[in-house]
């Protein structure tokens, strides 16, 4: 009888008792706001914000509510305003033209690479055609492009940079922490990324004045000298009146959970890399099946896996994905018509008016993901993988290998 694989795709880690016992010293004394502090006390907030900074290298950092509110107030802190053009990735997800559009601002999407990265080449034409002056970068599902080389383009045409580090919390480009190449780093702490809180956001900057405009933006009322992580009070002088209030602040509560996760990121990087290893062996030199090809300057953390099913058959590649499912295996497709669950794509975001690109929807079209919680034993992926293997196989070998459109 096929095995069938018994785990939940959906389960994560227990929260660890540290954060567990942070978590309950804060509710036993109530002051959940980060501004409700006893004299001389240090928000639980305040903390992590500096914590988070000196992990990473930053200058300043900034605890939010959520990702999608840190790409929004980078955004602001930047001067983007109503009709101003954002470019982005067209593969990403859609809390990010979710972001540019809550500003009133215009997506314009760039199209991706099999190795699942912004092109370059089209980013470089897309700022002449578009004008546009941000860039907001999603390192979709952990995969970073070359940071030197897409800095050295954007430096070179006045294209400000904001990273979306959703998904790659702990990774780095040659040595240089993921979110430390632009103008600001995004990451967000929702329940499936690196470090989970439910919801929860961090924003980190060299820049003294736009991270001043991020912090009076988040809501710190005139408190922003309870802030560690901050600039100086001096760069809040005239800011203080020209900025408004958008409030999206994290609490102590949240930032309690976070900060033992901190401490043990670089921990949790090294297993999820070892489970993402044990499947990318498990899937290579599969007939029919592609792996994503990882630089040798990317440091990664491997929170997912995604393979391509390159120029297959939509009925093909639906095909695996029940197969695979009836097996225990939760693959998600990028490629379906019709939007599920995250999975939605570029051209399912009509707000945005998105043009057709061809190559991006050739990726999009043979792309599946998967989840690699903690909660899974290197057993597990070795499981899946096999899993996988065969039901791609299978398929493969059904259609005579010619599962593909136009090619064999």
């Amino acid at each position: 009888m096929s095995e069938v694989f018994q785990g939940a795709f959906t389960q994560q880690e227990p929260i660890c008792d540290d954060g567990i016992a942070a978590a309950v010293r804060v509710m036993r004394h109530g002051r959940l706001h980060r501004y409700n502090t006893l004299p001389g006390e240090v928000s639980e907030t305040a903390a992590l914000e500096q914590e988070f900074a000196t992990a990473t290298g930053a200058k300043f950092c900034l605890a939010v509510a959520s990702g999608g509110y840190a790409m929004g107030c980078a955004m602001r802190a930047l001067g983007v305003r109503a009709g101003d053009r954002v470019l982005t990735n067209a593969f990403t997800l859609a809390p990010v033209p979710g972001a540019i559009a809550s500003l009133g601002a215009r997506p314009v999407f760039v199209e991706v690479r099999e190795d699942l990265t912004i092109d370059l080449a089209d980013l470089d034409r897309q700022i002449a055609a578009s004008g546009a002056r941000v860039l907001l970068l999603s390192h979709m599902r952990g995969h970073i492009c070359d940071m030197q080389a897409l800095m050295a383009l954007c430096d070179g045409a006045g294209v400000a940079v904001i990273e979306d580090c959703a998904h790659t919390m702990g990774a780095a480009w040659d040595g240089v922490p993921s979110g430390r190449h632009g103008v600001f780093g995004c990451y967000s702490t929702q329940t499936y990324k690196h470090m989970n809180s439910g919801e929860g956001g961090l924003l980190i900057s060299d820049d003294p004045e736009r991270m001043a405009r991020a912090i009076i933006l988040s809501g710190s009322y005139m408190l922003y000298d309870r802030h560690d992580a901050a600039p100086p009070p001096e760069v809040f002088a005239d800011i203080r009146y020209e900025t408004p209030n958008v409030s999206g602040r994290m609490d102590n509560l949240r930032a309690a959970i976070l900060r033992p996760q901190l401490r043990n990121l670089a921990q949790r990087g090294e297993t999820w890399n070892a489970l993402y290893h044990v499947v990318e062996a498990g899937l290579r030199d599969t007939p029919g099946l592609t792996l994503i090809q990882r630089p040798e300057k990317e440091q990664f953390v491997a929170s997912s896996f995604q393979f391509l099913l390159r120029d297959w058959a939509a009925s093909a590649v639906q095909d695996v994905v029940a197969r695979c499912a009836r097996r225990g295996v939760d693959l998600k497709w990028f490629g379906a018509a019709e939007p599920a669950a995250f999975t939605s794509r570029y051209d399912s975001w009509r707000y945005a008016d998105p043009p057709k690109l061809p190559q991006t929807d050739r990726v999009l079209a043979g792309i599946l993901d998967m989840r690699l919680p903690l909660t899974f034993s290197p057993e597990d992926c070795a499981q899946i993988a096999r899993i996988i293997r065969a039901e791609v196989s299978a398929v493969w070998q059904a259609e005579d290998g010619i599962a593909r459109e136009g090619t064999a």
